[in-house]
């Protein structure tokens, strides 16, 4: 399972010493649920609307989501994937074909997960996954209900980390989920517990911490941004 931390070193501005509070959860308590309900998916494409892309104004610049192409944005993810602080995570180094048969699996799947680059100010320098997290394997390790939506990212390039981007192109994107996916109300990130700098851009991003989850490869947060919190958070 790919990582959702958005590429942010553990030396950079937005790294802290977090701790989150056990009461965070119960403000926001979930309905019962147990991690291995079924969730009934509705009828459509999995993630109608988001796949011809989707634009949003951030205060860095213009931001839109493309969806990967592989003849033309290959080299470029490939590249990022090889970078030591985004292979620490996403554990995808090493040549070309590691990251086509990612990519592909993907892109020749059923639509439940869109890879797309991160346009900002028309230079692509973020990668990003959104998936239908309630027909994810994921959806066995939280209470997941219908019409959850995903998110894995990547900030490519160190130029681009450590200046506060992480949390603003989250809040973006999980804002542009939510308007092009009526029936999603809750958008939701399982970063790596170890990523100290990923955890509190999600914070800063509006998104909450829900509950501490164990995942395959990973000890997890699970982070939920909600829609009926959204202009409040």
């Amino acid at each position: 399972m790919p990582s959702t931390d958005p590429g942010l070193s553990t030396g950079s501005e937005d790294t802290l010493d977090l701790h989150l509070p056990p009461e965070w959860g119960e403000w926001y308590a979930e309905e019962p649920r147990t991690p291995d309900q079924v969730v009934t998916p509705t009828t459509g494409a999995p993630l109608a609307n988001l796949a011809d892309g989707a634009t949003a104004d951030t205060p860095a610049g213009p931001f839109a989501l493309v969806p990967v192409r592989l003849d033309r944005d290959l080299g470029r993810i490939a590249g990022w994937m090889n970078d030591p602080a985004v292979a620490a995570f996403w554990e995808l180094a090493g040549a070309p074909e590691i990251t086509v048969a990612h990519l592909r699996a993907q892109l020749d799947g059923d639509g439940r997960s869109l890879p797309c680059l991160g346009v900002l100010a028309g230079v692509p320098m973020s990668y990003w996954e959104i998936y239908r997290a309630d027909l994810d394997p994921v959806a066995r390790h939280y209470p997941a209900r219908p019409q959850d939506t995903g998110l894995h990212l990547l900030i490519g390039g160190a130029g681009n980390r450590a200046r506060g981007l992480g949390s603003t192109l989250l809040r973006a994107t999980a804002d542009l989920v939510l308007d092009h996916r009526p029936l999603c109300h809750r958008v939701i990130a399982e970063p790596d517990l170890r990523n100290t700098a990923s955890l509190a851009a999600f914070l800063s991003a509006g998104f909450r911490y829900s509950d501490e989850i164990e995942l395959p490869d990973k000890r997890a947060a699970l982070m939920i941004r909600d829609r009926a919190h959204r202009h409040v958070l």
